[in-house]
């Protein structure tokens, strides 16, 4: 497959991104298709920019762990700039890719174990950050944080499949507002700024995802197996 051109620009990468909520198409696919232009220009594969966002959002991660006792304005924003980075940079190597032909079984795969790594990554940092501040924290609701947002890259995963769709089409701009509460972007810069912020509000916070996801599975467990039933 034929590039667009010798020297795509930041639009060429834009309109061949893979939408998302409104936070990530606003912010994160934009900024993606920036860097995708300066990893053109390097000569970088792909994969190349998959591990980059491997390399900072575990990075990011672990080091909110280790500072789980001491979180500041500093740590909060500073992890928050790179989470978002990262995922700025997961973004950009599916753009990259498409636009330069170079898509691959193993491209993809990569990329799913490395967003597997970095969602385990992120949700222990906001479990250690919540234990931080309420040691006396009930000892099932991080497991439960933790398997519910999963819920986020399993349907993920499960949308591309070109059968997929969405529980809820409508794209007007209210809708749109409450999906934030699902697009990944939306949901790092809150957790970012809470731990920034108010740090002592973790442990609501990983209360209030745990309900989000956790209502989220039982509609789309509800709402796929009607569709299921009503097939012919």
């Amino acid at each position: 497959m034929a590039t667009l051109s010798s020297h795509p620009t930041a639009a060429d990468f834009l309109a061949r991104n893979r939408g998302g909520g409104l936070f990530t198409e606003t912010v994160s696919q934009r900024a993606a298709a920036y860097l995708c232009v300066l990893a053109h220009r390097l000569g970088l594969p792909p994969t190349a920019l998959t591990l980059a966002n491997l390399v900072l959002g575990l990075g990011a991660s672990i080091g909110v762990v280790l500072l789980a006792h001491d979180m500041n304005v500093v740590l909060g924003l500073a992890a928050l700039v790179v989470w978002q980075l990262a995922y700025a940079l997961d973004c950009a190597d599916g753009q990259l890719a498409r636009v330069t032909g170079r898509t691959s079984p193993a491209g993809k795969r990569i990329d799913i174990l490395c967003d597997v790594a970095l969602q385990i990554a992120l949700v222990a940092s906001v479990v250690a950050v919540a234990n931080a501040y309420r040691p006396d924290l009930p000892s099932w609701l991080g497991p439960l944080f933790a398997g519910t947002w999963m819920v986020n890259l399993v349907t993920s995963v499960l949308q591309q499949d070109t059968a997929a769709h969405s529980l809820v089409t409508s794209n007007s701009p209210v809708v749109r507002v409450v999906k934030l509460v699902r697009d990944y972007g939306a949901v790092v810069t809150v957790i970012g700024l809470t731990l920034a912020f108010a740090p002592q509000w973790t442990p609501w916070l990983l209360v209030a995802f745990t309900v989000v996801n956790g209502a989220f599975l039982l509609v789309s467990i509800a709402a796929t197996a009607r569709a299921s039933l009503g097939a012919r």
